[in-house]
């Protein structure tokens, strides 16, 4: 690599990803106020994967500041059913409720990423998938949570399809690094080009 990459994002299953691939990792978060980005855009009309660019271009922009000369990631990822969209859950009961409003139905996960060098977009990109929420009753959501505890306010639609998660769906279509919310093949195939790292 020509030097570390910088990721503008709190998440730690982003960071494992890229660092399991091999990447030398700056972590910088943001501090980027998500909600009003989305309200902009929904009252705008823009959809759901467009915002998930927006969120990440956001994020890399206020990083990128601090990182000169140096490729800045910025990464988000929405959840939409039905035209509804799905934030992280704030609490136990949010976290069951969402999932029960996911039970039975086809959500898709939009995954963006999004490249800057000095504040300009060199490389972006978004992501989707469909995944489909076996039938689900109120006792089996319970058992849920009880089992994953606090990680399922970690991510949008309160599941961790890396982990116990799996268990609520019955079909998956889709990059499974996508799903974790970092196109992993196409940011490779981004760097290998650009000579970021070795081909």
């Amino acid at each position: 690599m020509t030097g570390p990459l910088v990721l503008a994002s709190g998440s730690e299953t982003r960071r494992s990803i890229l660092e399991a691939a091999g990447l030398l990792l700056i972590v910088d978060r943001p501090q980027v106020d998500e909600a009003v980005i989305k309200q902009d855009c929904r009252i705008r009309g823009d959809s759901a994967d467009a915002t998930a660019k927006l969120l990440a271009l956001t994020k890399a922009r206020q990083v990128a500041l601090r990182h000169p000369g140096r490729v800045v990631l910025g990464a988000d990822q929405m959840l939409e059913c039905n035209g509804e969209w799905f934030d992280k859950p704030n609490s136990r009961s949010a976290a069951a409720d969402q999932i029960g409003r996911l039970s039975g139905r086809v959500h898709r996960l939009f995954s963006a990423v999004v490249a800057l060098r000095d504040g300009v977009v060199i490389w972006q990109t978004v992501e989707s998938a469909e995944l489909t929420m076996r039938e689900l009753s109120p006792e089996f959501i319970d058992f849920y949570l009880d089992s994953v505890g606090e990680k399922a306010l970690n991510c949008v639609g309160g599941y961790q399809l890396e982990h116990q998660g799996i268990q609520l769906f019955s079909a998956v279509r889709g990059d499974h690094f996508a799903i974790l919310g970092m196109p992993l093949l196409s940011l490779l195939a981004f760097l290998r080009g650009e000579g970021i790292i070795k081909t």
